[in-house]
């Protein structure tokens, strides 16, 4: 006998108790790319600046010579990307922005602090009053050569490659994409370019499922797949996508109905359920299981909205996690509803809302309540843009934490 699963508390425990059995897949070398996890740190070859360079367009010179009254020679110029030499005593050398300061200079003077003439400047007040290093951009002072400018476990976006690109790092090591295959069981259901009769359904928990993983690029949608409620087909297609995926995503049969066949089907594949049964709604039948190479098998029930709700709340932060990312747990926005209800449940309840109105800059967000028929009603899913999570026996406007699609 199979020791009893031991109940857990509420998705968070539930994330963390299955997110201890995964660990992230295996690494490559690419090309910085948006969306891709990296997997060692990036680390800087170089100074950054690599020498004292101006943050302005102006003029380089010695505190001393500024100290004095009249005008100063303009002895050169020096431009973004060209060498730079000694400052020459007495005079002052027309710098830009981003162009190497000349040794001995110890201040630059922005351009519109000085009169100009064709070899010659004068200077305000304002210039003489500038302290030592003003205008002026350290060597070192974003980062030094061998200081790691970006962890592991960062995902790339344009900023981070951007930082990427500056210290060389014209390959670097990242997590391989999370392969994820999709299987949406139920004898009902069709395609969605099928026409049904009254007692079927077109498949919406597909769509839903890949829309949600494709939409992230450090995932690979390997495959979705529909199967029907025989437990002999179920288990041979679980092994196929078993053999050649990191993650499993069921929907439907997770009940305790006579044609709910997964957690049997997982169990005969040597899966190891560690929930199935959580107190939420909606989705309340969920599974978590890890299969025999450590991948994470997810039985999602099949009523549409608890489909989007169990993987936006659960699946997507576990999937996150064989990502590599550091940033794998839920780390919700809390918002405010702007029309609540006194309603009450003894359970984790997810309830569907769109954004409204901001809040002045000092609160949250608020969002509405959206009116719903249940975790069969796809119109309000398709209204929403989100919901919120509102803790056991708890009402009102919150805080509360809230999950965007």
């Amino acid at each position: 006998m199979p020791e009893p699963i031991r109940p857990l508390s509420g998705p968070d425990e539930a994330i963390e108790t299955l997110g201890e059995r995964l660990s992230p897949v295996d690494t490559e070398a690419i090309r910085p790319s948006a969306g891709r996890v990296l997997a060692e740190p990036i680390w800087a070859d170089r100074d950054s600046p690599a020498a004292d360079v101006s943050a302005m367009d102006g003029y380089a010179a010695r505190l001393t010579d500024l100290s004095e009254a009249g005008e100063l020679e303009v002895t050169g110029e020096i431009a973004a990307g060209a060498p730079s030499g000694p400052l020459p005593v007495g005079g002052v050398v027309r710098v830009f922005t981003g162009a190497i300061v000349p040794s001995g200079a110890e201040v630059v003077i922005r351009r519109e602090d000085v009169s100009e003439s064709s070899h010659h400047i004068r200077w305000a007040d304002v210039a003489r009053q500038q302290p030592a290093g003003a205008n002026i951009r350290r060597r070192g002072e974003n980062a030094k050569a061998g200081s790691a400018i970006l962890a592991a476990g960062t995902c790339l976006n344009a900023a981070s490659i951007a930082a990427a690109a500056n210290f060389g790092a014209a390959r670097v090591t990242a997590f391989r994409r999370v392969t994820v295959s999709v299987i949406v069981t139920g004898n009902e259901l069709l395609g969605v370019e099928e026409s049904p009769q009254p007692w079927q359904l077109r498949d919406s928990n597909g769509p839903t499922v890949a829309a949600m993983v494709e939409a992230r690029p450090w995932i690979e949608l390997k495959r979705m797949t529909r199967c029907g409620d025989q437990p002999a087909a179920l288990r041979q297609l679980l092994e196929r996508c078993l053999d050649d995926s990191d993650a499993v995503i069921l929907t439907g049969g997770v009940s305790k109905g006579d044609h709910d066949h997964v957690p049997g089907v997982l169990a005969a594949a040597g899966c190891e359920t560690l929930f199935h049964r959580l107190p939420i709604r909606p989705g309340q039948p969920v599974l978590g299981a890890v299969a025999h190479r450590g991948q994470l098998v997810l039985g999602l029930p099949g009523n549409p909205v608890s489909t989007a709700c169990c993987l936006m709340r659960i699946g997507l932060p576990l999937l996150t996690k064989l990502g590599g990312r550091r940033d794998w747990r839920p780390q919700p926005l809390a918002v405010t509803v702007a029309n609540p209800d006194d309603k009450t449940l003894p359970l984790h309840w997810m309830r569907l809302v769109i954004l409204g109105a901001a809040t002045p800059a000092t609160g949250p967000t608020q969002v509405e309540r959206i009116t719903s028929q249940g975790s069969g009603d796809l119109v309000s899913l398709g209204r929403s843009e989100g919901f919120i999570e509102q803790p056991p026996g708890e009402s009102g406007p919150g805080p509360w934490p809230f999950f965007p699609w």
